[in-house]
């Protein structure tokens, strides 16, 4: 299980960051016209189904994806999906 602290933990790369407070992520999603729920409430996804069909991830671990995304953000290259496996 990942949790939300370690997940921002690998994505700022251990820098350190604010936490988001409930009523910055309210806001948010009312400009957004989102839902909080997405943002506030836990979720437990395991991809049983991509698995079972042959689906294969690029990066199949949390830190893996996340320093690829930081070297995406910090190059400008590749910044759209890519997905390994499945023609567009």
């Amino acid at each position: 299980m990942l949790r939300q602290r370690d997940f921002m933990q690998v994505l700022r790369n251990g820098r350190f960051g604010l936490p988001a407070t409930r009523l910055m992520a309210e806001v948010g999603a009312f400009v957004l016209r989102s839902d909080t729920e997405l943002l506030l409430k836990s979720r437990r996804v395991v991809p049983d189904r991509l698995l079972a069909e042959g689906f294969v991830f690029e990066h199949p671990t949390w830190p893996e994806a996340a320093a690829d995304l930081r070297h995406r953000r910090r190059t400008g290259e590749g910044m759209h999906a890519a997905v390994v496996g499945v023609d567009p």
